[in-house]
């Protein structure tokens, strides 16, 4: 199985670094490099891979800085090739990747930006999904659509009930918040608000979820159409 570290980095980013149990490396999103770099260090750890999910700056300033030092192949995204300098690996719906001799599943995730993508290991049951869904919410819809976005949560949801969850922010207390402004009656949501602020009054970070948790809590996934998903969307712009 693959070892899950999550690094904290700028405001309230997540990176991730992979560890597998053949001694690859890897880290998702490094927004920024010197607390990744100082956690490789701490572990006496090389980094042999850089995965983007997508192009915006607090998901890849790190980049740079990681493959000068380590020389780290970067992989990312097919379609933000243009917007991605120096990847050495681009990757789109349908492509596998092999990290330490463990299948990754692509699945383009468009909504959030045009080329998003998530990265899917289907052995360690789990999904990076950057901002494309966050844990009880979804990113802006800075360059996609509804209709986009529509397809993207029914492709994320389709994963297995037990797929962990992890998302490029700690955005969890904000958007159980909102989710309950929504849904104020749906008592799965009112325990899992009340679990999420124990978490994050212990100073934990709450991920991973898991898909079944977002089947029940997440306002956007059980939005019953295209039309109340754009409508929740912009809500939660003004909330």
């Amino acid at each position: 199985m693959i070892d899950v570290q999550i690094i904290p980095i700028l405001k309230d980013n997540y990176a991730y670094l992979l560890i597998g149990e053949r001694g690859k490396t890897a880290i998702i999103d490094p927004g920024e490099a010197a607390p990744i770099i100082a956690e490789l260090e701490r572990q006496n750890l090389s980094l042999d891979y850089i995965l983007n999910t997508h192009h915006h700056g607090d998901h890849i300033a790190g980049n740079g800085a990681l493959i000068e030092k380590f020389d780290a192949k970067l992989v990312g995204p097919s379609k933000e090739s243009i917007r991605i300098s120096g990847m050495d690996i681009t990757l789109s719906e349908g492509d596998h990747f092999s990290f330490d001799g463990e299948d990754v599943q692509i699945l383009e995730t468009p909504g959030h930006t045009s080329g998003h993508i998530c990265f899917y290991f289907p052995a360690s049951e789990m999904v990076f999904t950057g901002d494309a869904l966050f844990l009880m919410s979804v990113g802006r819809l800075f360059e996609g659509t509804p209709e986009e976005l529509w397809t993207t949560l029914r492709k994320l949801t389709a994963l297995p009930d037990a797929t962990k969850v992890y998302c490029g922010h700690e955005y969890t207390l904000s958007n159980a918040e909102f989710c309950l402004s929504v849904e104020p009656n749906n008592q799965a949501l009112q325990a899992r608000m009340d679990e999420v602020q124990t978490i994050r009054d212990e100073g934990r970070t709450t991920m991973p979820g898991t898909i079944a948790q977002e089947k029940q809590t997440n306002v956007f996934i059980r939005a019953e159409s295209v039309e109340r998903l754009a409508e929740i969307r912009k809500l939660k712009d003004e909330f």
